[in-house]
């Protein structure tokens, strides 16, 4: 095989190399190409996702002030029932004062 034969069969080697990857790049972006209303989908998908985040976000922060709320009202109602507690206890110490009293002054 001589020089320019040589020359020529590589040269037909690499036209048919680029032709045979030319096609392949063709047949994968035919089969790979995103249609319109495969954009159009995930366009939708893209907004419910987002507003479904949103409503998250604002379900979020309705429970965090309803656990504030919530919180304060048994941190109320606790104080308030300390309070109830120490009136009874005052009360009863107070009745029990009473009946000594009583007892002490009904025996003479």
């Amino acid at each position: 095989m001589n020089r320019t034969e040589l020359i020529v069969a590589t040269a037909v080697i690499l036209f048919a190399t680029f032709a045979l990857g030319w096609f392949a790049g063709w047949l994968v972006n035919r089969f790979t190409r995103v249609t319109r209303a495969e954009i159009g989908e995930l366009d939708r998908m893209a907004q419910a996702l987002h507003e479904a985040e949103e409503t998250r976000d604002q379900a979020l922060a309705y429970l965090g002030t309803r656990e504030a709320e919530l919180e304060n009202r048994a941190a109320q109602r606790d104080a308030e029932l300390r309070a109830a507690m120490d009136g009874l206890r005052d009360a009863r110490a107070e009745a029990e004062g009473l009946r000594n009293w009583i007892e002490r002054n009904h025996r003479r």
